[in-house]
């Protein structure tokens, strides 16, 4: 009998199983891939991330993973860039850009290294309910075949957007929204490169960063109805993409090598699930999925992980009703994403900006601390609702205006 059994190990489920382990709980971590293993994935850990992974003892192992310190942003609007390094989060004045194949393998490790009992190659067939209908465990095949069932107090779905348990449960979602996008990557070895370039584009979009050993990071956005065209050729149409929206980077990539197959994906819809229920609980992009464009998704599971592994003490230990503390969980989480979710779906609409935006960004230029700050919307360090506020807009437009003689 475990006291969780969390089923995905990647960078939700890990931290999960590893938070819940060094509370002094019997964890099982399973998941049906083996580690390291690839997935597909934004790849970028704001500093707030990386700030909750140097809280938890971590930064040394996420650095010796082998990617650059990221501190240089350019967020490329066409007639001019803004570029800077966004707001810290306490100490941390940097991103990191990790393959999944190290970042993943870390967190596992370190899942285990805490006390979770680890299962690689094992895939979730079924959950397990009791007679009241409460989940109380899995239904699970090993590498070799052989089915075995195991109980928990809880279950804890971090298996991703499409979610198994999710499905299992029948979580339910609001908030949604459809998919607005469609994205490949890859990447590239002989590109020059310092920090991370975003270059939004009407109908379009292309982000491209520093990762491990040398490489850099591509990946290429459009409007989700050109996704069947795109997919026809990928690197036509991703290299067209860069010379249209980023013409010093496709000169910085002539002969450049693609290191590795293109991955990719026409869903990023948008939407939160409700994260708990008897017995089960949600968390990462199982629990809340939205589009890949502003890279939240790794920073968001590490802070999700620890909200909810908190809320199951809170609820094992009787401080508080499990059912309340899953309640604040979610509260908690909703709160901490809204206005990034709102942000992101505006900005995967590869419109225009507003003109109220477009005079914004236009009083930015030469007031480098706005600059930092707008960027630190993105990382997770500048509060959205107080940078776009009608105070703090009036006051970097108010700087912006000549001096009179």
């Amino acid at each position: 009998m475990y006291d969780a059994i969390v089923v995905g190990a990647r960078c939700a489920g890990s931290p999960t199983a590893m938070l819940l382990a060094r509370s002094g709980y019997r964890v099982l971590l399973v998941d049906r891939a083996t580690f390291p293993s690839d997935t597909m994935s934004t790849h970028h850990i704001h500093r707030a991330g990386v700030a909750r992974l140097a809280r938890w003892g971590l930064l040394e192992r996420l650095l010796h993973t082998g990617g650059p310190q990221i501190r240089r942003w350019t967020f490329d609007l066409g007639p001019f860039a803004l570029v800077g390094n966004p707001t810290p989060a306490g100490p941390i004045d940097f991103d990191v850009c990790p393959r999944r194949t190290r970042l993943d393998a870390m967190l596992v490790a370190a899942a285990a290294a805490a006390g979770a009992e680890v299962r690689e190659n094992f895939g979730v067939r079924d959950l397990l309910w009791d007679d009241e209908g409460r989940v109380c465990g899995i239904v699970g095949q090993t590498a070799e075949g052989t089915t075995c069932t195991e109980r928990a107090r809880i279950v804890v779905g971090a298996d991703g957007r499409n979610s198994f348990v999710a499905r299992a449960v029948h979580a339910p979602e609001y908030h949604t929204r459809p998919s607005l996008t469609c994205g490949f990557y890859s990447y590239w070895s002989g590109v020059e490169m310092d920090g991370v370039e975003l270059y939004p584009r009407v109908g379009r979009a292309i982000v491209a960063e520093q990762t491990n050993d040398g490489l850099v990071y591509v990946a290429a956005g459009w409007r989700r109805d050109a996704f069947h065209q795109v997919r026809e050729d990928v690197e036509r149409h991703l290299l067209a993409n860069v010379q249209l929206c980023a013409p010093s980077l496709a000169e910085r990539m002539r002969g450049a090598v693609r290191e590795a197959p293109f991955a990719g994906t026409a869903d990023f819809r948008f939407f939160f699930r409700r994260p708990y229920g008897p017995g089960w609980a949600l968390v990462g992009d199982a629990g809340y999925h939205r589009d890949a464009v502003t890279g939240q998704g790794i920073t968001d599971a590490l802070r999700d992980a620890e909200l909810l592994a908190g809320a199951i003490d809170a609820g094992l230990t009787d401080r508080q009703p499990l059912e309340a503390a899953m309640q604040d969980y979610e509260q908690a989480r909703n709160a901490a994403v809204m206005p990034m979710y709102e942000f992101t779906y505006d900005l995967a609409k590869l419109e225009p900006p507003s003109p109220e935006h477009q005079q914004l960004f236009g009083a930015l230029r030469g007031n480098q601390p706005a600059i930092d700050r707008f960027l630190g919307t993105m990382a997770g360090t500048v509060a959205i609702p107080e940078f776009f506020g009608q105070a703090n807009v009036g006051r970097i437009l108010r700087e912006a205006l000549p001096t009179a003689a």
